[in-house]
């Protein structure tokens, strides 16, 4: 650990700004949806700042999935259990009493909140709802980041980017859970939780190796370009803010940072890509294909299936100013690293091998 420890402290010379690994070493972390994609990614960046890590999430529910090929559970404290059970996780907070806490278990799939809108609601509102319960009794705290979504505004599809004070809304049942927890914490923290800094943090849509979901654009590519089938893309001149998954993951890092040591900070912050990277899914899988080398793709002429939004983008101006993110891994090379990734682990690469390897390059990155 100490050698780990060292190589990043050496990697904090670049001239973004990167999550203190001083900071960072030996925090107790809680850390719920640690078995998802964005939750393992964040249990591996953290550990590999030094952090104590505790996740609490249901069981993976793909295969294969980043958390098991690249043995989250060997490097952080593990529990199996449901969010909307909240004696269970009021016991589990206690038992970690962790300083600092990171919330994204939930349910992320638009297209699945209308399967089951009952399921989305309760893991994503009641969900928090009981961690901020959790969090109420829980004197340890340091600060909260509860991480939401790009979509939980009112989208009028105008073309102008959001920013943090535009009216919420949500059409879908995902984006409406997701707008009901904006309230929801903006409530507790005005009435209940006013000795922790606590914000809200909406990012983009993200991309990165490891993620094996349904209905999302890269592992339905990797999917079907691998078994030589042709890929389906239902609204290809969407246009959605794309990053990289680790540039909102360093993002919330450095939130939480400032909230355990400045007042007067935002209640909640856009993590996005800078304006020229908020293009269609058509160029996004076009530049991918070309990438992983092989596969051919199907572009649909019609919009189908339930509503989605055709045209999103998020200011980021406001966490570059107050926190000092900047975007490092524009649409390009977010999306060759995302491939890279794919290409070698099916090859037979260590899953956590090639996760530190983009952590280590991410936070090393010069600015061009």
């Amino acid at each position: 650990m100490a050698e780990r420890e060292s190589t990043v402290e050496m990697l904090v010379s670049s001239i973004f700004v990167n999550p203190d690994p001083q900071f960072w070493r030996g925090r107790r972390v809680a850390l719920t949806g640690h078995t998802g994609f964005k939750g393992s990614w964040m249990a591996l960046l953290l550990t590999r700042l030094g952090a104590q890590v505790y996740g609490y999430a249901l069981a993976p529910n793909t295969e294969p999935n980043l958390y098991t090929s690249a043995q989250v559970a060997q490097q952080v404290d593990s529990q199996i259990d449901d969010i909307r059970d909240v004696d269970s996780l009021k016991s589990w907070l206690q038992r970690v009493n962790p300083e600092f806490v990171f919330h994204f278990a939930a349910q992320a799939l638009v297209r699945q909140s209308y399967l089951d809108p009952v399921a989305t609601m309760t893991s994503n509102f009641v969900g928090t709802l009981n961690l901020l319960e959790a969090a109420r009794a829980q004197a340890s705290i340091r600060s909260m980041v509860i991480v939401t979504t790009d979509k939980v505004y009112k989208n009028n599809e105008t073309g102008r980017a959001y920013q943090e004070n535009d009216s919420l809304g949500g059409h879908d049942p995902y984006s409406a859970s997701k707008a009901a927890c904006e309230i929801l914490v903006s409530s507790y923290k005005q009435c209940f939780l006013q000795h922790i800094g606590v914000a809200t943090a909406r990012a983009g849509n993200v991309i990165g190796g490891g993620d094996w979901s349904a209905d999302r654009l890269i592992p339905d590519a990797v999917r079907a370009w691998q078994r030589n089938q042709v890929l389906d893309i239902r609204r290809p001149d969407a246009i959605r803010p794309w990053q990289h998954v680790l540039e909102p993951l360093c993002g919330y890092l450095l939130l939480a940072q400032k909230l355990a040591t400045q007042n007067g900070l935002n209640d909640a912050y856009n993590f996005g890509p800078d304006p020229a990277d908020a293009v269609t899914v058509r160029t996004v899988i076009e530049h991918a294909q070309r990438v992983f080398g092989s596969g051919t793709s199907r572009f649909a002429d019609q919009i189908e299936g339930p509503h989605e939004a055709g045209l999103l983008q998020l200011d980021n101006g406001l966490a570059r100013q107050q926190l000092g993110v900047q975007a490092r891994w524009h649409l390009s090379e977010a999306v060759t690293r995302s491939m890279h990734w794919y290409k070698s682990y099916l090859a037979g690469a260590n899953a956590d091998a090639l996760c530190a390897a983009d952590i280590e390059a991410y936070l090393n990155c010069e600015m061009a």
